[in-house]
């Protein structure tokens, strides 16, 4: 690529003391006093985002890729300069991560426009890191590169492969169905995570690191390799040598981000048996650059894309046989009559470009499948639509009993969280297998949006033998989920959606076929029950953080974003 752009370094975005000279003089004297000389100070700055934290079991090994990224900075003649961000350990924040995943971006956005740095390396991996790091660096223009953490390798367990969550899931549903003791649940408990890195599944983590290679915004190969691999850290090297080109080349996310790209990342996401969260992530992504994504061309996509990874929930490998088996790499080069091949990436060159050069490379058929022989015909995501639903909600059909697919139920309802919680188990619930599970109120303003759609089945039924129901909610589901789930049910209940007007005992129609939801209750009716209807909140949004999120916060078809956040294009 031609050189567009001029390195402005150490000394650029000065701090304002009205003396521009004095401002530099002040700002080159406090560097030195961290021991960086003056030769070093006139090379081009590299940021690179520090998000690992005690609270964050995922980026245990940050720190070490830091290390990497700034060795591949240092050789390629720039400086590079960590600096703190929002860490968002996914299983230790209340109510939610997605909840804080806006405050990272906007932490990042403003770090990076703040201080001097020519080009950003996003140094992260777990659920919310990725969208919030490239939330914020595209808001920010300047050019970035994702260096993803990687997944944790697998464990065993009496001779069975353990990876973190789907199997914590079906591990936990066989406890609470009296088929594992308590002391087998305990040693499962201490097995499931071992290493470094994130859920080592088709979780919402893997799906998007993924995507991020399909966007073009990561090295080409890296989307997949262990956290604890060698190769982890040699693509942490490459892409701090690669950050010091881009500064050069005027290579910023706008030119990779495109609504070209941004379809091939849900052609991807479709393909993998991706996370349902992933929609939620691109679409926010995608609107920090005025880039809408069609719940109905979503439809469209999937129809027309196979389901072509055999990993879980959908399928029995896990992503350390995704990156031996060919890697993201792999299902491109599948995928490849479909994509748009004119797409650059972070690696200077087109998408097309790098298929062409990796022709003919080796992928295992049993892990990475041929379009000739998919898991599934069609993509593993679907969108709904109906009165219970108006802007939308989202099934993983992948992940799904296809036996549920055209049904209709009577619907037995949790208003809450609390709800749930309090009656969900016990004996005396109203409930049959052929029921519909309906939970209200989990939207984003009514709590964060949680991964509470996996709603368990209640533990009479479980211990009956019933492994799926129809499951309906506002809320979201961990991409390491398995269960016929309607989620992101629009608009939410706590608004005033259609899902706050169910009622126990009414009758819902599921039709995949049709991609309809619906409530079997007439207008009349719905219009009375709206009468009485009463807003909700479980957030403390009086102050602070909380009410900013509360006032700003948009629907899940337009990614959760804050209103305030996204571009116009």
């Amino acid at each position: 690529m031609a050189k567009t752009r001029k390195a402005k370094g150490i000394t650029q975005g000065l701090t304002n003391y009205g003396d521009n000279a004095f401002s530099a003089y002040m700002r080159r004297s406090f560097a030195r006093s961290m021991g960086y000389s003056t030769e070093m100070l006139k090379k081009p700055v590299v940021g690179i985002t520090a998000t690992a934290s005690n609270f964050n079991n995922c980026h245990r090994n940050v720190p070490e890729q830091i290390e990497a990224v700034k060795r591949g900075v240092l050789a390629a003649g720039g400086l590079p300069m960590d600096f703190p961000t929002v860490s968002l350990g996914e299983v230790f924040l209340t109510p939610t991560s997605l909840m804080f995943r806006n405050l990272m971006s906007m932490d990042v956005e403003e770090m990076i426009r703040a201080q001097p740095m020519d080009a950003v390396v996003l140094v992260g991996g777990c659920d919310k890191t990725v969208p919030a790091l490239l939330m914020g660096a595209l808001s920010a223009g300047r050019p970035a590169i994702q260096q993803i953490v990687g997944p944790m390798m697998t464990n065993r367990f009496r001779g069975e492969r353990l990876g973190a969550c789907t199997d914590c899931r079906r591990f936990w549903a066989q406890f609470r169905a009296g088929k594992v003791t308590q002391a087998e649940i305990e040693a499962v408990e201490g097995g499931l995570a071992t290493t470094a890195g994130t859920c080592p599944v088709m979780g919402t983590a893997s799906t998007m690191a993924s995507i991020t290679e399909a966007l073009g915004m990561c090295l080409p190969g890296t989307a997949a390799i262990p956290a604890v691999h060698g190769d982890r850290l040699r693509a942490a090297e490459a892409s701090g040598a690669r950050a010091v080109a881009m500064i050069e080349e005027g290579l910023t996310p706008d030119k990779i981000v495109t609504p070209k790209s941004v379809e091939n990342a849900l052609r991807v996401l479709l393909a993998i048996g991706g996370s349902t969260n992933a929609i939620v992530h691109l679409t926010a992504i995608a609107g920090r650059m005025g880039i809408p994504i069609s719940l109905d061309r979503l439809n469209a996509i999937s129809d027309e894309t196979p389901v072509l990874i055999d990993l879980k929930p959908t399928g029995d490998h896990y992503m350390e046989d995704l990156f031996f088996g060919g890697g993201v790499g792999a299902v491109l080069r599948e995928l490849k009559p479909l994509l748009h091949l004119d797409c650059l990436t972070v690696a200077g060159e087109t998408l097309g470009e790098r298929l062409a050069r990796e022709d003919g490379a080796w992928a295992d058929p049993t892990v990475v499948r041929p379009v000739s022989n998919p898991m599934r015909e069609n993509g593993g995501l679907v969108a709904l639509f109906g009165n219970l639903a108006p802007n939308g909600a989202i099934l993983k059909r992948s992940a799904a009993d296809p036996s549920l697919f055209e049904s209709e139920g009577r619907a037995v309802v949790f208003s809450s969280l609390e709800d749930m919680a309090a009656r969900g188990d016990s004996d005396d619930l109203d409930v049959k297998p052929g029921d519909f599970l309906v939970l209200q109120n989990a939207g984003p303003k009514a709590i964060g949006m949680p991964e509470a759609g996996y709603l368990p089945i209640p533990a009479k039924l479980a211990r009956q033998g019933v492994k799926d129901m129809v499951r309906i909610s506002d809320a979201r589901m961990s991409g390491t989920a398995f269960g016929t789930i309607v989620l992101h049910i629009s608009p939410e209940a706590a608004v005033g959606g259609p899902l706050a007007l169910v009622r126990n005992g009414d009758r819902i129609r599921l039709s995949v076929a049709q991609r309809r939801i619906e409530l079997m209750v007439d207008d009349a009716e719905l219009a009375r029950r709206k009468s009485a209807w009463k807003p909700f909140t479980a957030l403390d949004n009086k102050r602070g953080y909380g009410k900013l999120y509360f006032d700003h916060v948009l629907q899940a078809e337009d990614g959760c974003d804050f209103d305030f956040l996204r571009a116009t294009r």
